[in-house]
């Protein structure tokens, strides 16, 4: 990792955020036995605690599941207040390996290349695997946006290209323009990072004004291609794969749509212990009681 990016990646770890943020954190991160937490998503760069906060446990020791991350939904009454948690956990050893796309996983480093704090750590010296792996996924996606871009274009060209290739390699739904909105609520995170990702993957590039041209010879370049072409006709299943395994491991998933429910809709969901255990097969009957809610409401 070059050193400029380094004191990048560095400076974007220790973006500040609510007190309340990192004492949910640490919460979380001791309860799970974690090395690790970051935090990500809207809320990093509103500072709001509104909404659903997104966090990423790193673990010590070896991945224990195949199909990860194992994602949960937390609340913590704090301060008089309900603060509520998506939390994704999986080993610092695999999102690592993720980051540096040493892996068929399409996610975490086209997530990790867009701004996340450490808002805990357990120890000090985790704090260097940690930036380095941040910093890995800075790479990867730069690397990928150098061949999939255009000869020449703007910083925000190249990006462009890289998350619309992500997104239609994944099972989800995003709305057009979704990479325009990231970039422009972004900006600042993104100005001036490509070409210090790129310095530091030994991308040369030519630069006029606010255009870049990398000079990326069409060996390496075939091989990012190819190496692209694997994770891409993968990238759908493995998704499909790790929704159906949700639908069953999202431990407190109830909770959270029951809390989605009532606040895209205004129709509250009674959380019965039968619902809390079978979420998938209560999900049928309380989509039908909300739209028959809605239907009544309507009238």
């Amino acid at each position: 990792m070059s050193f400029r990016l380094h004191q990048r990646i560095d400076r974007q770890l220790d973006a500040p955020v609510h007190p309340a943020v990192g004492a949910f954190a640490a919460r979380l991160a001791r309860e799970a036995g974690a090395c690790a937490a970051l935090f990500y998503g809207s809320n990093l760069r509103t500072g709001e605690l509104e909404g659903v906060l997104d966090f990423y446990l790193l673990l010590p020791g070896d991945q224990q599941e195949r199909i990860w991350p194992r994602v949960s939904y937390r609340e913590w009454e704090h301060e008089g207040r309900t603060l509520r948690a998506k939390v994704a956990r999986m080993a610092l050893s695999t999102f690592a390996r993720a980051a540096r796309g040493d892996s068929r996983d399409t996610t975490i480093w086209a997530r990790f290349v867009q701004p996340s704090a450490l808002v805990w750590i357990a120890e000090d010296r985790l704090r260097a695997p940690v930036a380095e792996a941040v910093a890995d996924a800075a790479q990867t996606a730069a690397r990928l946006a150098a061949a999939l871009g255009p000869e020449s274009g703007t910083a925000a060209d190249f990006w462009r290209a890289l998350f619309r290739a992500t997104y239609r390699a994944e099972f989800r739904v995003e709305k057009p323009g979704r990479e325009d909105s990231i970039l422009a609520v972004n900006a600042a995170h993104f100005d001036g990072l490509l070409p210090l990702a790129w310095e530091a993957q030994g991308i040369d590039f030519a630069r006029e004004g606010k255009r870049l041209a990398p000079r990326l010879d069409p060996a390496r370049r075939r091989e990012v291609l190819r190496w692209w072409a694997r994770r891409r006709r993968l990238g759908k299943p493995l998704n499909l794969v790790r929704l159906l395994k949700a639908s069953t491991t999202f431990d407190g998933a109830a909770r959270y749509a029951a809390w989605k429910i009532e606040r895209h809709t205004g129709v509250a969901v009674a959380l019965t212990p039968w619902r809390e255990r079978h979420p998938v097969l209560a999900a049928p009957g309380v989509l039908l009681r909300v739209w028959r809610e809605r239907r009544r409401q309507s009238r």
